[in-house]
């Protein structure tokens, strides 16, 4: 509901759906405005209007957008993550995809794919410039779709999140270390780092140099450089985060839990002797939890009567995981986001126990 309140659906890459922000409307415009009077001024023969030139250029880099994208997307597909967007807009775009069980070989590979899909239009754009007249309009689309190609595959790749760069070195990290959440985090720092040196060079760097300032450089920088920080803000936060659940284990944070079957009679059990119950069904499968509130509600000449299943809350498919007591957390939060979870149950094997974790618990 939400994606469709904020953006437009172009169609689907491979049953892949594919979203156009509202937002990109702002850049088409501002690329419309701050670029016609360019093309007006370079091919001045020219009878297209050199706004329509410019809003021309403008779907050509949504283009380019779509394709860096796509190919994060089809990559992610065929290392078999299962990719749920593409969305073009105001900040470029974003792919967003299931990342569970991912390795730093198989994240490096979704994040370059991207850079490399615009360092390759960049050549096709350079080649066919070459085979048009130079100084008219298609060729001035062309050169420019190459350098814009050329110029967004080498920022992509700067060192430092939320760009693609950042994660290269939060997959070299996460290799080297063995931990992911050091992985984001030093990724993180580096992507402040980065909006440090765009800063200085376009802020400090003109001073020293006592050229004046130029607006418009300005005004872009500040806005890539917000985008930037805001990205490798949340980085820090998400990689310390995951640095604090891969040092927590389950057998630190997991409550002990009972386990009855969905055809057990309510007044055979005793309830007394733990706090949380979960149900498995006639198959064995974990299936819920025991709704105390409906199962005290129960009258005691019923209780012989009724079943476990009359109070059983069920819950979401995913909700109970295998675990080891020595495993870290991490696994387990990323399933509670995934399903929007606020417990999961666990079945233990060694030794052979049930627990439960609750969301409050990894605080």
């Amino acid at each position: 509901m939400v994606q469709r309140s904020r953006s437009w659906q172009l169609g689907s890459l491979a049953g892949i759906p594919i979203f156009l922000g509202r937002s990109w409307v702002l850049i088409a415009a501002l690329i419309t405005v701050f670029f016609g009077p360019l093309v007006e001024s370079l091919v001045p023969e020219a009878r297209l209007n050199g706004y329509l030139v410019a809003f021309f250029f403008a779907v050509l880099l949504l283009l380019s957008v779509l394709a860096h994208e796509a190919a994060h997307a089809l990559t992610a597909r065929s290392l078999g993550y299962r990719v749920n967007r593409i969305v073009a807009d105001f900040w470029g775009g974003h792919t967003a995809y299931d990342g569970t069980g991912s390795t730093p070989g198989r994240a490096a590979l979704v994040a370059v794919s991207g850079p490399l899909a615009n360092a390759g239009l960049a050549v096709v754009g350079f080649g066919l410039a070459q085979a048009v007249p130079a100084g008219q309009v298609p060729w001035l689309l062309l050169t420019t779709f190459t350098t814009a190609n050329a110029f967004v595959a080498a920022f992509n790749l700067l060192p430092g999140l939320p760009l693609d760069g950042g994660f290269l070195v939060d997959s070299l990290v996460w290799k080297v270390s063995g931990s992911r959440g050091m992985g984001t985090l030093v990724a993180g720092w580096c992507g402040r780092a980065l909006v440090i040196l765009l800063a200085f060079w376009a802020l400090v760097f003109p001073l020293i140099e006592q050229n004046g300032f130029d607006l418009t450089r300005v005004i872009w920088v500040g806005l890539i450089s917000f985008f930037l920080w805001q990205g490798a803000s949340v980085a820090i936060a998400s990689g310390a985060a995951r640095r604090h659940f891969e040092a927590t284990t389950i057998d630190r944070v997991a409550r002990p839990a009972s386990v009855v079957s969905v055809a057990d009679l309510i007044g055979d059990i005793p309830w007394s002797s733990a706090g949380v119950w979960l149900v498995r069904n006639d198959a064995g499968a974990l299936v819920g939890i025991v709704d105390e509130t409906a199962r005290r509600a129960i009258p005691t000449a019923q209780a012989q009567l009724a079943t476990v299943r009359s109070v059983t809350r069920q819950q979401p498919e995913g909700w109970a995981m295998s675990a080891d007591p020595a495993d870290d957390v991490t696994a387990v939060v990323v399933q509670m986001q995934k399903l929007q979870q606020p417990f999961i149950a666990l079945e233990v094997s060694e030794p052979p126990t049930f627990r439960i974790i609750l969301a409050t618990d990894l605080d």
